[in-house]
């Protein structure tokens, strides 16, 4: 049986071959006789997947060699709190506002230190990104803080800022939550990367935190020894329990991605030319309808969420209603925004784009 295609913001769909897999080793993890969730996190079976996990990540971002790969819990939101406490020392830090994720980054960092709005796209009605021009980026900054994806409205930095040319020499915080490991960063420009692991690469419950090592150090008094990133790093991700069947999922998913091909192309390099693929052939169709709309502008639109509008939306309904039955689930907008969403991250197949798109050629013909 064909399974339908999930087009969930997050929790999103994994890969099949990795579910198959996960599903093959549940009661007994390549002959230990135990499976993943019931191994100590310190006994070597589990160490041994943790090293692959990492070693697998660093590869397929590049991640040089000073930068620490953190895998904690709590998720993207947690990190709002996280990650001022740590690198923060109460001072002042820029925020860049794109959409509702980035607005509560900088709403939960002013408990710990004192926030500037540097650019925002709120009168835009977060549609496109702020003009890098336009920042106001102040001279002291502890750190620069984007959003280089919204899930909900729709926005993607497609090229990081270059704080350097901006006049900023602030380390730059990108939550790429949901791009992280869809196509590759630019670590000259980065100084902390972290996301929630929901989006691309496996279940809620795990973070991923890669963070510069001369950033290590600088924690607040009051940040809890589990959160402080450099009691984090010196314990390898396990001063206290991590989410070990995240991780593990996780570490499935980096052994997927690399073994990846798309024409000439392996690995990262693949899955970023299929999401290309799957973004143009979505938006062009929406473009051209007549009969769906996507307000995003065209040089900042996300390739991992396409929102997009009837422009007839008393059909709301029934669209999702045969969506459902043709196999297609999950596509409402957010309650924030309304509307449709597709979420298309690396697992989603170009055939499920393409399903979508007959759907809704076939609605549009049937509905307009």
């Amino acid at each position: 049986m064909t399974r339908p295609f999930n087009f969930s913001a997050g929790p999103a769909t994994l890969p099949e071959d990795v579910l198959k897999q996960a599903a093959a080793e549940m009661l007994d993890w390549r002959g230990s006789g135990m499976g993943v969730m019931e191994m100590s996190h310190r006994g070597k079976e589990f160490i041994s997947i943790a090293q692959q996990a990492e070693a697998d990540l660093r590869e397929i971002l590049s991640i040089p060699a000073n930068y620490k790969v953190l895998f904690m819990q709590g998720g993207a939101i947690a990190e709002n709190a996280i990650l001022p406490m740590n690198l923060s020392r109460g001072a002042r830090t820029d925020y860049v506002i794109t959409g509702s994720w980035s607005q509560k980054s900088a709403k939960e960092a002013r408990t710990y230190c004192d926030v500037h709005v540097a650019a925002t796209n709120e009168a835009d009605l977060h549609t496109r990104m702020p003009a890098y021009g336009s920042w106001q980026l102040s001279k002291d900054a502890a750190y620069v803080h984007v959003c280089s994806n919204e899930t909900i409205h729709g926005v993607e930095m497609h090229e990081l800022p270059d704080l350097k040319a901006l006049g900023s020499n602030a380390p730059l915080v990108i939550d790429c939550s949901s791009h992280l490991a869809s196509r590759p960063l630019d670590w000259s420009r980065v100084a902390v990367a972290y996301g929630g692991a929901q989006k691309n690469i496996g279940p809620s419950g795990l973070t991923l935190v890669i963070v510069r090592e001369d950033l290590l150090g600088r924690a607040l008094p009051i940040t809890p020894s589990a959160f402080d990133y450099q009691t984090v790093a010196k314990n390898d991700s396990m001063y206290n329990t991590p989410p070990t069947y995240a991780w593990y999922i996780a570490g499935l998913v980096f052994q997927w991605v690399k073994r990846q091909t798309e024409g000439h192309l392996t690995g990262l390099a693949a899955v970023e030319a299929r999401n290309i693929a799957k973004a143009a052939l979505l938006y062009d169709y929406i473009d051209g309808s007549g009969f769906y709309e996507n307000r995003v502008a065209v040089d900042c639109r996300s390739r991992m969420n396409v929102p997009f509008f009837l422009k007839n939306e008393a059909l709301n309904d029934a669209f999702l209603a045969g969506a459902k039955e043709a196999g297609l689930l999950q596509l409402k907008g957010h309650k924030s925004v309304g509307g449709m969403r597709a979420s298309v991250y690396n697992a989603m197949p170009l055939a499920g784009v393409q399903a979508l798109v007959d759907f809704m050629k076939h609605f549009a013909r049937t509905h307009g």
